[in-house]
């Protein structure tokens, strides 16, 4: 039987733990793809070097890449406007050291990106059609979405690289990584429709795709876009039955952070048919997100942790 290898970068991350834990225990993924045993490898070396990513690649001889690596920033991608030099350095020069070096080596490369590359534009208004894989990025407000909209672009010349672009992730932990961790805490929210990606559902269809070794660019989002105030309904219901929060516009919204926000729909149909191809689930963002937040209902009283671990709102300023 074949040799099954994954090396996976950042798993320590919140994306990177969640691929470590089904790589190790297997699952739904895995289903008529097993074959042969599979050895699991975290790397522990960093994106930006080159030479230890050779030696590491080289003595593993993995079969199998997963990059769930780079910087989003701390709190906010506000401080990639403030890093540019280390931003270039590991999201745009460090994904392309992986991808380049598993190419030269004919290695599987999975990577997540982003797909806050794009914001809504005469030709995609909101309710209208979505961004497809093969629109030009032309969202350039922050700094954070000009360097990942770059290396978009470039890692489509890549055949060995699977890149799927994840927005606004959310799961059944209440994690600070979290779109609705994040949007909860806030005083006040946009409201826009957006395309999101609930990981409960996608990391399981993400190990079945670089199992089964697909290449090119997919917009990884739940079907169907959603927007602020439906994401925060669910949340109540489920979490929170006080909840409250305010709306202000994209204009007020621009006066209390230092960089543009990417608000967009991204066409899902190619992962559509990637899900039914694999016989994955790929439920739309509603059924989705309803399951998520009542999953972190669950999780958060098993762990004797509720209502104790509910995100707090911030102070003045969101600070």
């Amino acid at each position: 039987a074949e040799r099954k290898c994954y090396l996976l970068y950042g798993s320590t991350g919140w994306i990177g733990g969640m691929c470590k834990k089904l790589l190790e225990e297997g699952g739904e993924w895995e289903k008529g793809r097993e074959g042969s045993p599979k050895e699991v490898h975290c790397s522990k070396i960093r994106l930006e070097n080159r030479a230890g990513m050779e030696e590491e690649l080289d003595r593993l001889k993995p079969t199998h890449v997963i990059v769930a690596a780079g910087l989003t920033g701390r709190p906010n991608v506000d401080w990639c406007e403030t890093h540019k030099e280390e931003t270039i350095r590991v999201n745009t020069i460090g994904t392309l050291n992986i991808a380049d070096t598993c190419s030269q080596r004919g290695i599987h490369c999975m990577i997540f990106a982003t797909g806050c590359i794009y914001e809504y534009d005469d030709k995609h208004k909101i309710g209208g059609p979505g961004f497809t894989e093969d629109d030009e990025p032309n969202f350039k407000a922050s700094f954070y979405s000009l360097s990942k909209g770059m290396l978009d672009t470039l890692l489509k010349c890549y055949s060995n690289v699977l890149t799927l672009r994840v927005r606004m992730p959310i799961s059944d932990d209440l994690s600070g990584r979290s779109f609705v961790t994040k949007i909860a805490s806030y005083h006040k929210v946009v409201d826009i429709p957006n395309s999101m990606t609930v990981l409960n559902d996608l990391i399981p269809l993400s190990l079945a795709m670089s199992a089964a070794k697909y290449t090119g660019t997919y917009n990884f989002c739940n079907p169907k876009p959603i927007s602020h105030n439906q994401v925060l309904e669910c949340y109540k219901k489920h979490l929170d039955p006080d909840f409250k929060w305010e709306n202000f516009t994209v204009e007020e919204q621009a006066k209390v952070i230092a960089a543009g926000r990417s608000n967009n729909t991204l066409d899902t149909s190619k992962l559509e048919k990637a899900a039914k191809d694999l016989s994955m689930p790929l439920p739309d963002i509603f059924a989705a997100l309803d399951g998520a937040m009542a999953g972190a209902r669950k999780n958060l009283e098993a762990a004797g942790n509720y209502p104790a671990g509910l995100p707090k709102k911030l102070g003045p300023g969101n600070k």
